[in-house]
């Protein structure tokens, strides 16, 4: 067993004209997509974290709104553990551009997907859409970490 605490992030899920904004989840251009958003720096809130994560791998400026979902996951054959906090999140200002270059070098790729097309993608986590599009607060347990 890990003695490693968990690692803590944040994420944003943005709904523009009922499309959910996606990014890739790994650097490069991977099938894998997820919600927009990174690790918690401590000592700074969590919706501060949340607005600073969103505006370098988007360029956009949101607003957050309600916890939507706590999902975990982590490496079965490692020690990596992570929880995610998810949030609605709505646009204030900025737009999306293939031009955007996030200062980490992880997203690359950006999308806009309906709930119908976001069946067709390989997303973590797999209550991606519930908590995107329902509206009460979800507990996603336990998942193995996918791979680029």
């Amino acid at each position: 067993m890990s003695t490693r605490r968990p690692r803590l992030a944040v994420r944003g899920l943005l709904l523009l004209e009922n499309r959910l904004l996606l990014v890739n989840a790994w650097p490069g251009q991977s099938d894998l997509w997820c919600a927009p958003g990174g690790g918690v720096e401590p000592g700074t809130s969590l919706p501060a974290n949340l607005i600073r994560e969103f505006h370098e791998e988007t360029g956009l400026t949101v607003t957050v709104g309600a916890p939507c979902l706590i999902n975990e996951f982590h490496d079965p054959e490692g020690d990596f553990h992570q929880v995610d906090l998810y949030f609605h999140v709505y646009h204030q200002a900025g737009q999306l551009s293939d031009g955007w270059a996030d200062p980490e070098g992880v997203v690359s790729h950006r999308i806009l997907v309906t709930r119908d097309e976001l069946t067709g993608l390989r997303v973590k986590p797999d209550s991606l859409a519930q908590a995107a599009w329902g509206d009460s607060l979800l507990y996603d347990p336990l998942e193995p970490i996918l791979r680029a």
